[in-house]
């Protein structure tokens, strides 16, 4: 979905399949395009807009909360091709007065766009814990890096985990605990990272995190994928007691075991 100064654009076809723009909104000296990621379709409604408001000469300011190809923010193999590289380099050429994103995948991601403005997602994560009202609450990290980005939005004890991957594939296999586990039995236990597609990850945490006697399992994840339904998470009712997330890029909101969080910029 792309909204103009708050408006949603409706992506109309012509029968070729190009787009058809009508009922754009005003637009005024400084002008916001928001991008709430569905598909790379959108990515050339995002230029035609752009391209409209600076030929009338005004600035424009995007916020992209999910910024697309963020996975692909390394190559492993020759063969592979650096899609989030090329990505910014295309979202550069806009030249945006400021480019708004919220906690991106990696360092990588932010550090290849011009004018970003990184948004951390502290405050939406302090609102699950609010939602929770544990006293007895300690925060979970499936891995490392996630631990050294969150640990410090939360001042809560915690564990994290050491995936065990297949990194032909990228199939997680299983994964350890480590941390302060000698505090897990009897805890709440909130789980934080930044996405989640089927929820492997999570699913793998929450059944050793059972194992090692917790209580009660909540998540939260800054950009949830539709695909979240298509995984283990959802189908295991006992394991997982709610999920907190924002409206970035899910638009399916048919479990009741998921709560969106305001987005704070």
């Amino acid at each position: 979905m792309i909204k103009l100064n708050g408006v949603e654009i409706k992506l109309d076809k012509y029968p070729d399949g190009t787009f058809l723009f009508k009922d754009i909104p005003p637009i005024g000296p400084k002008n916001l395009i928001e991008w709430f990621f569905e598909s790379m379709e959108e990515m050339s409604a995002i230029i035609y807009l752009t391209q409209y408001c600076k030929d009338q000469g005004t600035k424009i300011y995007l916020d992209m909360p999910y910024i697309p190809d963020a996975r692909m923010d390394r190559v492993k193999k020759r063969k592979e091709i650096f899609t989030l590289k090329y990505f910014a380099q295309i979202i550069n050429l806009l030249n945006f007065e400021q480019v708004e994103v919220l906690d991106p995948h990696s360092d990588v991601s932010a550090a290849l766009f011009n004018k970003v403005h990184v948004g951390t997602p502290n405050r939406m994560i302090e609102t699950a814990v609010k939602k929770i009202a544990s006293n007895n609450l300690m925060m979970f990290y499936p891995d490392a890096g996630s631990m050294k980005r969150y640990s410090s939005a939360v001042h809560l004890p915690y564990a994290f985990g050491i995936k065990n991957r297949d990194w032909e594939t990228g199939e997680i296999k299983g994964l350890d605990l480590s941390g302060e586990i000698d505090q897990l039995p009897g805890k709440d236990i909130l789980i934080v990272d930044d996405i989640c597609s089927r929820g492997g990850t999570f699913y793998y945490s929450a059944k050793k995190l059972k194992e090692a006697g917790v209580g009660k399992i909540y998540l939260y994840i800054t950009h949830c994928e539709n695909t979240i339904y298509e995984g283990e998470l959802l189908k295991n009712n006992g394991l997982i007691e709610k999920i907190y997330t924002t409206d970035t890029i899910l638009t399916n909101l048919e479990s009741p075991k998921i709560e969106l969080v305001e987005r704070f910029r």
